[in-house]
């Protein structure tokens, strides 16, 4: 991200803004939130420290409130502890998940305040997702942080997301959320709304991999973070009916319960065609287990010793196992390696476009989220799995919900230098100043990683913003949702003449289309500067921009233009064309960078029903608990809460 630790920071600035967390609560004794040095708490802070039996707040977490059944804000399962910790955690040296990723963990913005509203557990409640939405605007936070979200993605009516962010912007707080963990698939992205940051997850240029060495001598490179010692023997592999005196060929190869006997697996190493029932391995007293990732290219924790090969490797492994008698293999500790190719979007991070309103580029933008480490609850089971014993400090989670807090810690960091610009300008301003990703490299282009990976650091200056107001944001609401509403709107704007950081639209196969954009950028850079557009990208799109300079006097100065599009038409559904508007100043310091994106969309794509949607935290991990929820709980709609690791 560009963003070291002697990056230039308003200390004052950083210290004054509050973020208010929306997960499954705290651990507040952990290194990551100690108060020492902080001054007190901001005066204008209103919230309260509701947070249950020997739960404490301090100058750091500054406030606490639990809802449902629960009766404590302390974090029982992990989630809500890593987030906060890599938003704002406090610097603390030499930690790692032992001995792997070992460093000095600090979160964003380590001076910035924490509220904190425990919503979820293994669910999370509509009503107490709005309730804390609700709280945390009346206590005063400045940006909400939310990695959870719909399995599949809700109408803004039914979505307590998008209505909480929604009274959030009235109120001047910008809601960032977590895009989803539902990818690749096309059409699975949430937090669809104009008024939310939709974050997409990447990866870094760290990766943890794991290396297995069979009994011929050949060595495979598998993913996992195995944190046990390596084995010091070759050990004996199993697989198919080897491990079974009771089930059939193709049953034991899927490692089902039933199908395990601890007699024959115990202190073995077993192979498996599913990810999914590792813990059951575990829990027949295997030793070991290959299993294959299904193109996940992401490391998880496992509750023993785990590689996950691609399918050539798993092939490779088989083929062995049938070439010997008695087939032996060792699986190593893990180790970190340089990923040269970072940053690509995950291949489980949700893709646009929007289910529901089609004129809108979604996800925002793209953040870390692969193997990230951060603080945890020492209540929770590294590897999220009730075989599982151990209890640590700091773990490695990868998930949407690891990228949402990365990009709340960069608005509240933008903030701390311009506290009185509003959601939209800041919002703006980490989204025309992101890294420009390679569309050749990540499938589905734009409707992967949005505008693109973000860049803190050119944020804090990004010369021009795109500055929605909120009446705009209401017309959009009644022209989406007339229909579904029965109420008149007293004035349309369509999602073209949203004054967005970026532009897309749908239109049908085979047609030629013209449409325009019109668009308002406010100086913030230069009081006299002047700006040049130019246009980058596809051939197969004719871009005008009207006018093509921009001549500024004054800060805060408002100009506007209109970008029209043309082409031919589009000879395939489900294709996108995409172009950049680049603003650039006289001086070529600032470039303001706009993504323009042409599709044509798929007939059924859009049309899948948001009935019986779960909210849940955005965990990746194959062995996270499951977390449907119910179809109601006391009598209110519930949506799973998928806490986006």
């Amino acid at each position: 991200m560009g963003f070291p630790t002697t990056i230039e920071r308003s200390p004052r600035g950083e210290s004054d803004t509050i973020i208010g967390i929306i997960d499954g609560g705290i651990w507040p004794e952990s290194e990551s939130f100690s108060d020492e040095g902080l001054g007190p708490v901001p005066a204008r802070w209103k919230g309260e420290c509701q947070g249950g039996t020997n739960f404490t707040c301090n100058r750091k977490i500054i406030g606490a409130r639990y809802y449902g059944v629960e009766y404590s804000v302390r974090d029982m399962h992990g989630h809500g502890t890593h987030v906060a910790s890599t938003i704002a955690g406090r610097q603390v040296n030499k930690v790692g998940y032992y001995g792997l990723a070992q460093g000095t963990a600090r979160g964003g913005v380590s001076s910035a305040r924490l509220a904190v509203y425990k919503a979820c557990d293994v669910d999370c409640n509509m009503r107490d997702i709005l309730t804390a939405f609700d709280d945390a605007i009346s206590d005063g936070v400045d940006i909400i942080s939310i990695s959870v979200g719909s399995n599949d993605p809700l109408e803004f009516t039914s979505d307590p997301i998008a209505i909480g962010a929604f009274h959030a912007m009235q109120r001047g707080i910008l809601t960032v959320n977590a895009a989803g963990n539902a990818g690749p698939g096309l059409y699975s992205v949430t937090g669809d709304a104009p008024w939310i940051f939709a974050v997409a997850a990447s990866n870094t240029d760290r990766r943890i991999v794991t290396k297995l060495l069979l009994g011929d001598g050949t060595i495979l490179m598998g993913n996992s973070i195995n944190a046990f010692p390596s084995s010091n023997e070759e050990l004996p592999l199993l697989y198919g009916k080897q491990v079974t005196s009771e089930c059939s060929e193709n049953e034991a190869s899927y490692c089902h319960a039933r199908c395990l006997d601890g007699n024959l697996v115990e202190q073995k190493v077993v192979l498996c065609d599913v990810d999914t029932n590792i813990d059951l391995v575990k829990a027949a007293g295997a030793i070991g287990c290959i299993v294959p990732n299904h193109g996940n290219n992401v490391s998880e924790v496992g509750p023993l010793p785990i590689a996950a090969l691609n399918t050539h490797d798993i092939n490779l492994v088989k083929t062995y196992q049938n070439s010997t008698r008695s087939p032996k293999v060792q699986i190593f500790k893990s180790q970190a390696i340089n990923n040269q190719v970072a940053p690509l979007v995950a291949s489980f991070s949700s893709r646009g476009p929007s289910r529901f309103i089609s004129d809108i580029l979604k996800p925002d933008i793209t953040a870390p989220c692969v193997e990230i480490l951060a603080a945890y609850s020492p209540m929770a089971p590294p590897s999220h799995t009730y075989i599982d014993k151990r209890s640590v400090k700091y773990n490695i989670l990868s998930g949407t919900s690891m990228a949402c807090p990365h990009v709340a810690a960069a608005a509240a960091f933008v903030k701390s230098f311009h506290p009185n610009w509003s959601p939209s300008a800041i919002k703006s301003a980490l989204m025309t100043t992101t890294w420009e990703m390679n569309p050749n490299r990540s499938l589905d282009t734009e409707f992967a990683y949005g505008s693109g990976h973000i860049d803190p650091h050119k944020a804090k200056d990004p010369g021009l913003v795109y500055d929605t107001s909120k009446e705009d944001y209401h017309k959009i609401w009644c022209s989406i949702f007339q229909s579904i509403l029965n109420t008149p709107c007293d004035a349309n704007l369509t999602l073209r003449q949203l004054n967005y950081p970026s532009m897309a639209v749908e239109v049908d196969v085979n047609s030629a289309f013209v449409v325009s954009f019109p668009r308002t950028v406010t100086n913030v850079g230069k009081a006299n500067s002047t700006y040049v557009a130019s246009i980058t990208g596809s051939t197969k799109l004719d871009v005008n921009v009207d006018p093509s300079i921009l001549h500024f006097t004054s800060l805060n100065q408002r100009k506007s233009f209109v970008v029209t599009v043309s082409g031919k038409g589009i000879k395939s559904s489900l294709t996108v064309e995409s172009v950049s508007l680049l603003w650039t100043d006289e001086d070529d310091i600032h470039k303001v960078r706009s993504p323009i994106v042409v599709y044509t969309g798929n007939t059924t794509g859009n049309t899948t029903s948001s009935a019986g949607a779960s909210i849940s935290p955005r965990n990746s991990s194959r062995s996270a608990p499951k977390m449907d929820a119910p179809p109601t709980k006391n009598g209110v709609p519930s949506y799973k809460t998928q806490m986006i690791k």
